[in-house]
């Protein structure tokens, strides 16, 4: 049985930022936002004329004060979501090359995580089956 078309596709991108110890950072969804207290990677809504990568340079430097450039985001996954209002595509890209310090700049707070333990935080549901393929690469 197939569901019905939703009414819009949201296409955001979502970074697996790792540290030298290959650790995954996860930010906390801020009070105030939809499914506020959940961690997820960081990243954002595809905006009009820009390409995934494009967007998670800008996301990555407005959320956390890092630079990275679209070379240093390697394609990983994607996930694909039916949430009731929308479905969510998202692709996932690993950055291992930035300069900066990730510092919480929206109001979220932030973790470096193994990934043999991300199964320890809430997530949002399209966010769940890409945690079994970190912990296949990590």
């Amino acid at each position: 049985m197939t569901q019905p078309a939703p009414s819009s596709i949201l296409l955001v991108a979502a970074c697996a930022l790792l540290d030298t110890d290959n650790r995954v950072l996860l930010s906390q969804r801020p009070e105030g936002k939809s499914m506020a207290g959940l961690w997820e990677f960081p990243g954002g809504k595809v905006e009009a004329g820009e390409t995934p990568e494009q967007t998670l340079v800008r996301e990555l430097h407005e959320e956390l004060g890092i630079e990275t450039e679209p070379p240093c985001l390697a394609p990983l996954t994607f996930a694909s979501h039916a949430y009731p209002d929308f479905h969510l595509l998202m692709p996932l890209y690993v950055c291992r090359k930035y300069q900066g310090i990730p510092m919480p700049r929206e109001g979220q707070q932030l973790k470096w995580v193994r990934a043999s333990a991300l199964r320890d935080y809430p997530m949002p549901p399209a966010d769940l089956p890409l945690v079994p393929i970190l912990q296949d690469l990590l």
